[in-house]
């Protein structure tokens, strides 16, 4: 659809009105902007009484978004909490398995959030949290080359020298990693405790790496992620990141969703 046959584009100056809708409900922290277009193809969203059928399609003030039936609030300042992600539970809004999850686990009256990247269900430690799905997703460019730094401990022999030789990648089971830096901490026995830093971070990157080099991971602890880190944090607490200092971490964020 070109903009001079959008009916959401403005005859006079040619120009959008309003917000595209994936990136509207980003902001609100319904979805990613890929998730949003998912729902458009399963004609989820509706504006107006009508259903959406085009990730073109922007939302003008005033209008009323429904998804899944439920009217969705209008975009509120952009916020990020830091949350003490316990074992046990999954980083996701619903579980098939009915396993918990960590958005139940989240106190009342807190708006809709999504996490910044992700915890499998045995990993801990601080976890991000946002009403802004579009802060979600710069935050996990890799371009921003942010360091995530954990806990781990393993069990096995901790060969150091290939420890130190993960600083140049490694390739596990056809997979590529890029540079970690890893860090004998202490041991006892057959279980030692390791500083890990990345800044790639694939899927249950640690624990394959760490099969790679015959350990088992047994807990896993994510300290910091980029410039905020999870200090003092005691399991399932969660605290809100000042916006003075979202701001200083992140000087491109415009906190203020009342401009577009």
């Amino acid at each position: 659809m070109t903009e001079d046959t959008n009916p959401n584009t403005d005859s006079n100056t040619n120009e959008p009105r309003g917000e595209r809708i994936a990136k509207y409900l980003a902001r609100a922290g319904v979805a990613s902007r890929r998730d949003v277009e998912r729902m458009i193809t399963e004609r989820r969203i509706r504006i107006g009484g009508k259903t959406i059928e085009h990730p073109a399609t922007f939302v003008q003030r005033g209008d009323i978004v429904i998804v899944d039936g439920k009217p969705i609030d209008h975009p509120d300042r952009t916020r990020l909490w830091r949350y003490h992600k316990p074992d046990g539970l999954m980083t996701t809004h619903k579980d098939p398995q009915g396993r918990p999850t960590v958005f139940e686990s989240l106190p009342p009256g807190l708006p809709r959030v999504i996490s910044v990247g992700r915890l499998d269900i045995n990993s801990e430690g601080l976890l991000l949290l946002t009403n802004d799905g579009e802060l979600a997703r710069r935050l996990e460019l890799p371009g921003n080359a942010w360091i995530r730094r954990y806990r781990v401990r393993v069990f096995g022999v901790v060969d150091e020298k290939r420890l130190a030789s993960l600083i140049d990648g490694f390739e596990f089971e056809g997979i590529r990693y890029g540079s970690i830096e890893a860090e004998l901490d202490s041991s006892k026995g057959d279980n030692s405790w390791l500083t890990v830093s990345l800044r790639e971070g694939k899927n249950r990157e640690i624990r394959n790496v760490m099969r790679g080099l015959n350990l088992h991971v047994s807990r896993l602890i994510r300290l910091s992620y980029g410039p905020f880190q999870l200090g003092s944090l005691k399991a399932r607490e969660l605290t809100e990141v000042a916006g003075k200092t979202l701001r200083e971490q992140i000087p491109e964020l415009h906190t203020s969703k009342g401009s577009h």
